[in-house]
């Protein structure tokens, strides 16, 4: 089963393309996410462990993933293939695609039959894992990711450094 979350962006598709891709940058700038670490890196590949809090009101449910990430420049698009963690074999892309008035439609689309759980792994991917945590957690990290993208645009057209984007909200220190 596949899900798509998107969001149309104020900002142009390179600037929603670094603050997407940028992942170690997370934390700063999604307050949701609790720890982004590279295992492994080489260039536009690597090993990236993810850790974010779904939350639920006063309760923070905390996620944990481990992904193979693959930046593609060219398309623009960002892959991922969940490999460690309760949504193993996930696969994942963030697509970029330009839009009037120099924004950007961006969409994360998860692709994934379920956990190997007999019989009800399909039903708690379709009825409670994607909708109540992997869609619920897209969507926040769209909504920082603009919020990040646009920023830096502003500050590029106003011309100051892009490099000095403001954090969502600070975040807690404590993984």
């Amino acid at each position: 089963m596949t899900i798509v979350d998107e969001r149309t962006m104020r900002a142009p598709v390179d600037a929603c393309f670094i603050a997407a891709s940028d992942v170690e940058r997370w934390p700063a700038i999604l307050p949701h996410y609790r720890v982004v670490r590279f295992h492994a890196h080489s260039g536009d590949e690597g090993r990236v462990e993810m850790a974010a809090y779904r939350d639920f009101g006063l309760f923070r449910w905390p996620t944990w993933w481990l992904s193979a990430m693959r930046i593609d420049r060219d398309e623009p698009a960002v892959h991922y293939t969940h490999v460690e963690g309760i949504t193993r074999g996930m696969v994942v892309k963030w697509s970029f695609a330009p839009r009037a008035g120099g924004h950007t439609h961006v969409s994360i689309t998860h692709a994934w039959d379920g956990p190997p759980w007999p019989l009800i792994g399909g039903l708690a991917w379709r009825l409670v894992i994607a909708p109540i945590f992997v869609s619920a957690i897209a969507r926040r990290t769209l909504a920082g990711v603009a919020q990040a993208a646009e920023h830096s645009a502003s500050r590029e057209a106003t011309g100051s450094p892009p490099h000095d984007v403001e954090p969502a909200r600070p975040r807690n220190a404590t993984p």
